[in-house]
């Protein structure tokens, strides 16, 4: 089905409270609150309304000793969040008390985290290209692995079935899961690999590269049916929003770019002010948010993130 949907009279509205940049900005499963993690050491979640105004609350989330790279919410609880840090910590919390319940010392600073989509397992990458699998109810490692290339984004497909890693050779590395087996090798792009997202719909994904193109792939079939040609730079982050019919990318350049899925054609250019670290649909709506290297006029971190999709700023 083709998404018909206007963002000509859409505006975006920014959010502000950490000290430093932000690197991660992810959504719950039900869309209600928005995380950001930080140079500043700290996560924190924001009660967002689409269709509200004025002043958000927000939690802090304290703990870490050095920056949270990336976090990630639990598929299927609204309330709890992993978040992945250099202190080579992966923290567990509550997100209506923004206390850590769980708490994971790996061997590595980490950069990368998501999770199994029935809520059962944790994967995390760190700068050592090792893999660790956490089992979330007791927070202990199951499997550790560590590459001979470089590991950057890692993902589960809907089913759980089978493992992403995107490496940088250029190649998708597919294994199968639980076994971590390797079934295939995508030669996806001429350079490295940096982001992949699964289409939540789960027929499509979709990796970004530093070749500054994003490749949409049936995973049915393992076959690469688009390339989106739009960036000129790197590719750092991507998103499908909710449908499946609409992704976005950003990198260095001033715009994020959402295009039509089916047909390749963009649909919409947000400007930005900055290089962007990370990109997320609502899982409900066509609302994104944005988090990049937005500095002051001063050239010192702002600490913003922003939200596109308001019917008025």
């Amino acid at each position: 089905m083709e998404e018909q949907f206007s963002f000509k009279n859409l505006h975006s509205r920014e959010y502000s409270g950490h000290k430093k940049k932000v690197h991660s900005v992810a959504w719950n499963c039900i869309g209600t609150k928005l995380a950001s993690g930080s140079v500043d050491q700290t996560a924190r979640i924001w009660h967002i309304d689409p269709h509200a105004h004025g002043k958000v609350k927000d939690i802090e989330l304290k703990g870490h000793t050095d920056s949270v790279d990336q976090l990630c919410w639990d598929p299927k609880h609204p309330d709890l969040i992993a978040t992945a840090s250099g202190d080579k910590t992966v923290r567990l919390w509550d997100a209506r008390s923004g206390k850590c319940s769980q708490q994971a010392e790996l061997s590595g600073e980490n950069i990368n985290i998501t999770y199994k989509p029935d809520g059962t397992h944790v994967a995390v990458g760190n700068r050592d290209d090792e893999l660790t699998i956490l089992d979330v109810r007791k927070f202990k490692p199951m499997h550790r692995r560590k590459f001979n290339y470089e590991v950057n984004e890692i993902a589960w497909n809907m089913t759980g079935e089978m493992f992403f890693l995107t490496t940088g050779n250029g190649t998708v590395e597919v294994l199968s899961y639980p076994s971590l087996r390797p079934l295939d090798t995508l030669m996806a792009h001429t350079a490295g690999c940096y982001c992949i997202a699964i289409d939540p719909t789960g027929r499509h994904f979709a990796v970004g590269s530093a070749d500054s193109l994003v490749s949409l792939w049936v995973i049915s079939e393992m076959l690469c049916v688009r390339t989106f040609t739009k960036l000129e730079w790197p590719v750092r982050t991507i998103s499908f929003n909710h449908t499946g019919d609409l992704i976005a990318s950003a990198s260095e350049d001033l715009f994020i770019d959402i295009s039509n899925v089916h047909t390749g054609k963009t649909v919409h250019h947000i400007p930005c002010r900055a290089a962007m670290n990370s990109v997320e649909w609502n899982p409900k709506y066509n609302v994104l948010a944005y988090a990049g290297d937005d500095k002051n006029k001063y050239q010192a971190d702002e600490g913003v993130f922003r939200i596109f999709g308001f019917e008025n700023a």
